[in-house]
């Protein structure tokens, strides 16, 4: 019989399951929030919080040191923060999950 590879462990989980990891980090508060608003283009941290609902600047700082080690986020020098092409990504997948929410509401 043969035996499933196991994954090597990944970014804080011990299961080695990717998915794991990243639902934990989308949970956060404010998390998927952010990358929303920065699925357009560029923002600020100004610009950024405010579109946040003016969220602490704190926890602002905390998601995105997060989102940056997770090489979703970026700081761009004069132009704030981005995703990075992986961020990017993600932001068609959360536009997919937008287009099914809002069919979803209809219903």
């Amino acid at each position: 019989m043969a035996r499933k590879a196991v994954t090597p462990p990944v970014r804080g989980s011990r299961s080695g399951r990717p998915i794991m990891v990243l639902l934990d980090a989308l949970g956060q508060r404010w998390t998927l929030r952010i990358l929303w608003e920065l699925t357009p283009g560029p923002l600020s941290f100004r610009d950024l919080r405010e579109r946040c609902d003016q969220v602490s600047p704190t926890v602002l700082n905390g998601r995105l040191k997060l989102l940056r080690e997770m090489a979703l986020v970026e700081r761009e020098e004069g132009a704030g923060y981005r995703l990075t092409p992986q961020g990017q990504e993600l932001g068609v997948r959360l536009l997919d999950l937008n287009h099914w929410a809002e069919h979803w509401a209809r219903d």
